[in-house]
């Protein structure tokens, strides 16, 4: 029988100290800014388990992967800079995001069978180079079935990579290796849970979802490679959501973001120093891929353009850029909004800075929409959303709770920026998980998504502002201090 040493209140008082310091010492030094709730839930833990707070902390309690250097951008120029809010483009290049431009065309599907069909053709249309990155590749129909066509375009003789995050695949991530390697299809895990160190925390997920093919289209949005976002279940409805295909500059900037998570995966540490831009701007020379084709030219001149012109850019947030991108733009989206802010997301535990500016942004008058599933997927996530969800209510925000299950994630600002991808209005996407939204400037763009954010918000019933009983409102209080793990 293993018998632990005994340690005498001193000596437990000097390690709850060590950890204390542990944590001080952690986050100060590495500049970790983070939630309230967050930070007190670690000293809680920590103070109270000691031998089990400090360990858990050391491998989940990072919110960085590293602090990269923050490349500002130059100011919004060219015959479309006038075309997209400078509040929004100056910001945006400040945080070191590369520019908006246009794009040859972009396409939105809502519908679930419409959007297979779209991947599909887009997956058989590679001829040079096809990037797939996921947070869930399910062992189902549609997993398989996706599956099959990477490894028809392998066998074809087109480069295919495949980044699937090991913890949201965790029980099918290895379910098609068989397939996909044996047609030469090159996968690679996410930050495996038992991995090799130097890839980056456990706790820090790979939730994008992207897929570029020839360097010239991509396609995202929220939906993850499995049933339930296509086709359903068995004997149950596909879950609401959006994805888009863009065909031009955003699927270059796509292809900057992929190339670095994907030597992230291998362990090349190197690609997190690299700032956004600089990935854009150049292949590592040490990765052992082969070149890219190159990235489309920025959009038509000036006497070609359009007169509805499809503005976009990426914004991408996580682990791998030293701010927090899309946090911060939202918070600026609801302080210079002058009529509507519509928002659509799964899961609704924004941190107390969003929280406020969407309460004021409803008191001095704003059309604030927000739409959820009455009953989410993650039901802990319902319980934290509750007093958030009181507190837009009875400022004056219509928040819209639909009967079933809503996956996409999308914001709409007045008639000037619109967001669509893979991130959610809660503490884990914006502030921990690696993340990417596209930011459309087009006026066919912003309607479309403000138009399916109406038209289905109509289906929702009223959310309450009712207090709830009191076990309830502990409850939620109990849940809330694990908001930013959710």
């Amino acid at each position: 029988m293993i018998r632990l040493p005994a340690l005498t209140p001193l000596e437990h008082l000097a390690f709850v100290a060590a950890g204390l310091l542990t944590y001080v010492v952690v986050t100060r030094m590495r500049r970790q800014r983070r939630h309230p709730y967050a930070a007190l839930s670690w000293v809680i833990g920590i103070a109270a388990f000691p031998y089990l707070g400090l360990p858990l902390f050391l491998v989940f309690g990072t919110r960085k992967s590293v602090r990269p250097r923050t490349q500002r951008q130059p100011a919004p120029a060219g015959p479309w800079a006038a075309l997209a809010p400078l509040w929004a483009t100056r910001l945006l290049a400040a945080l070191g995001v590369a520019g908006a431009r246009p794009q040859a065309a972009v396409r939105f599907q809502a519908e679930g069978e419409a959007a297979l069909a779209e991947l599909q053709t887009l997956i058989g249309s590679a001829r040079r180079t096809l990037d797939m990155c996921t947070y869930v590749l399910a062992d189902d129909e549609v997993g398989a079935t996706v599956a099959t066509a990477l490894a028809a375009r392998a066998r074809a003789g087109v480069r295919v990579r495949l980044l699937i995050d090991s913890i949201g695949s965790l029980k099918s991530a290895r379910s098609h290796d068989a397939l996909l390697r044996s047609a030469g299809v090159r996968t690679r895990l996410f930050v495996p849970a038992l991995g090799l160190p130097g890839r980056g925390r456990v706790n820090l997920r790979n939730h994008r979802k992207l897929m570029i093919v020839d360097g010239a289209h991509v396609w995202s949005g929220g939906r993850n490679i499995a049933n339930e976002y296509f086709i359903g279940r068995t004997g149950e409805a596909a879950w609401l959501d959006l994805s888009f295909v863009a065909e031009g500059a955003l699927a270059a900037q796509a292809q900057a973001l992929f190339d670095g998570d994907w030597r992230l995966a291998r362990g090349a540490r190197k690609a997190l120093r690299l700032g956004y831009a600089e990935r854009f701007a150049r292949q590592d020379a040490e990765d052992e891929d082969t070149p890219l084709p190159p990235p489309p030219t920025d959009g038509p001149p000036e006497a070609e353009l359009p007169t509805e012109l499809a503005l976009a850019q990426w914004v991408p947030s996580g682990p791998d850029f030293h701010e927090d991108t899309l946090h911060a733009l939202l918070l600026s989206a609801a302080f210079h909004a002058e009529q509507r802010l519509l928002l659509a997301t799964p899961y609704f535990v924004p941190d107390e800075g969003l929280l406020e500016s969407l309460v004021l942004a409803a008191k001095r008058g704003l059309q604030i929409t927000l739409l959820l599933p009455a009953h989410s997927n993650h039901r802990l996530a319902d319980w934290a959303r509750g007093r958030a969800l009181r507190t837009l209510v009875e400022a004056g925000a219509d928040v819209r709770l639909l009967p079933t299950m809503l996956h996409a994630k999308a914001v709409v600002v007045d008639d000037v920026l619109a967001l669509c991808g893979s991130a959610n209005l809660d503490s884990r996407s914006l502030f921990i998980n690696y993340e990417a939204m596209a930011a459309f400037y087009g006026r066919t763009e912003i309607d479309w998504l403000a138009g399916w954010i109406v038209s289905t918000a109509a289906a929702g019933e009223p959310a309450s502002a009712r207090p709830p009983s009191w076990l309830r409102d502990i409850g939620e209080g109990i849940v809330a201090t694990l908001a930013f793990q959710l």
